[in-house]
């Protein structure tokens, strides 16, 4: 609703150089990971372009399966895989964002793939760490946070046989994947702001666009060590600190308490009860989560662990339970399927408010706003009614917190301009219905909302929400 509408149908209309920041900072996060969703919702009929995205987001169970392979080997049974394809099947935001324009199920993709090439390199298989390199690179060009995936794969590269080769190799592809899906946006972005990540890390390129600070949004972060070691049993309870919803999930409990155990086995019996493959998985796993939880802990980004959380479970059980007393092969794949259904029962997925299909979102636009207007979004988000609204209409944001308007700024200048000469159908402000109208951001334009006139809504996209269009004139001098 936010910025995966909008900024596609931006790029494809050329409206970058027209409006200002209508999403806010978002605005300017790379669009090209939202074009097939964007073409799939307006180009075929309701349900069938949504079907066919829920379809490739399924290809992520399918490399569960091959990651659950390649970590077995030929101890791999039907019921460790279908034990892993289970648990990865409910993963709380893996099923909160199938079928959705989210980009972290659909770039979780790239991600197991290569996770998978450098599971299965060995000394004559280097190319497969340039491979693995160039997918995850490509991940993190499409979306930034997929970067704590890039530090999970240098940490498991590290575990290889020639560890100072793989990691060249990783970083080759690496680097080539990153430029072939991010490069030229970041060439935009450094041309028109002096920042290749705009606004991300701005108290380092310090465009003048943006105050010289770093966007972070704190409030998931854990306040100490010891709140971090109990995100996983927070989880499990249904605490959502990580979340913007409730959810509920057992498997990174499950898998720490397995880890805890595996070390205190390899302890007391004073063996190796992992491989190098299995180290490898575990560094990928391990380190991408610490990096996770240290930036983010946001639990949407976390969507491709939420994925290998399921082989790691199985393969822990694997290596943990193997070889202790009466513990046969049939006994030892009827615990990982019993602890995957319990897994599977206990789960409850994030919920994101999704309208039915019957009722598809086509907003009645009022005939006051049927000309091509100035809109100030005073809130977010709103950016999703663009579209919607006559094409010569502009929009500006002047209400984002993270990326305040610069005074004499581009943008600044540009709203100015805009009121100086506004379109036929006026100016107007825009904002969520039951929330007040945030006058001294008005006043800031000399603006103010006429009163004798009525505002009009527009339904929103979450049912029962609306937003409001209320005409604004100048301020008496």
């Amino acid at each position: 609703m936010n910025y995966h509408e909008y900024n596609v149908w931006a790029v494809i209309n050329d409206r970058y150089g027209i409006d200002a920041m209508p999403a806010g900072f978002q605005t300017y996060f790379n669009p090209l990971v939202y074009f097939p969703i964007y073409y799939l919702r307006h180009v075929l009929p309701l349900p069938y372009g949504m079907m066919i995205m829920g379809a490739v987001h399924g290809l992520n169970l399918l490399l569960i399966y091959f990651l659950v392979r390649v970590l077995l080997r030929q101890t791999a049974t039907v019921s460790a895989i279908g034990a892993a394809i289970l648990i990865a099947a409910v993963g709380p935001m893996t099923l909160s964002e199938v079928g959705t324009s989210f980009s972290d199920i659909l770039t979780a993709l790239p991600i197991l793939v290569g996770c998978v090439l450098i599971l299965s390199a060995s000394e004559s298989h280097h190319g497969r760490y340039v491979l693995a390199g160039l997918l995850i690179g490509a991940a993190v060009g499409l979306k930034l946070t997929n970067a704590v995936y890039a530090i999970g794969a240098a940490a498991a590269v590290l575990a290889a046989g020639r560890p100072v080769r793989a990691t060249l190799c990783l970083g080759i592809g690496g680097a080539a994947g990153a430029l072939l899906t991010g490069g030229a946006w970041n060439v935009m972005l450094w041309r028109e702001f002096g920042n290749p990540v705009f606004p991300m890390f701005n108290a380092v390129f310090r465009s003048p666009e943006l105050m010289a600070a770093n966007i972070m949004d704190w409030q998931f972060l854990p306040h100490s060590l010891l709140d971090a070691l109990a995100y996983p049993f927070y989880w499990l309870v249904g605490d959502n600190r990580s979340s913007e919803y409730p959810f509920r999930d057992a498997r990174f409990a499950v898998a720490t308490v397995l880890i805890v155990l595996g070390i205190g086995r390899g302890l007391v019996t004073r063996t190796d009860i992992f491989t190098r493959r299995d180290t490898q998985f575990l560094l990928f796993f391990g380190v991408s989560y610490a990096a996770w939880l240290a930036v983010f802990a946001i639990q949407r980004y976390a969507v491709a662990l939420e994925l290998l959380c399921a082989p790691l479970i199985v393969l822990l059980i694997a290596r943990v339970m193997a070889g202790t007393p009466r513990m046969s092969p049939m006994r030892l794949n009827a615990a990982m399927l019993v602890v995957a259904v319990a897994i599977a029962l206990w789960s409850q997925p994030g919920d994101w408010f999704r309208r039915p299909w019957s009722n598809p979102y086509q907003p009645a636009i009022a005939k006051s706003l049927e000309q091509p207007a100035n809109y100030l979004l005073l809130d977010k988000p709103l950016a999703y009614i663009a579209p919607l609204l006559p094409p010569q209409s502009r929009f500006y944001q002047i209400a984002d917190i993270a990326l305040p308007i610069m005074p004499d700024g581009k943008f600044d200048r540009r709203i100015r301009a805009a009121l100086q000469d506004p379109p036929p159908g006026g100016t107007w402000g825009l904002h969520t219905r039951d929330k007040p109208i945030r006058e001294p951001l008005l006043e800031r334009y000399g603006l103010r909302v006429d009163a004798s006139r009525a505002c009009v809504e527009i339904e929103g996209a979450w049912l029962g929400t609306a937003m409001q269009a209320c005409p604004l004139v100048a301020r008496d001098k």
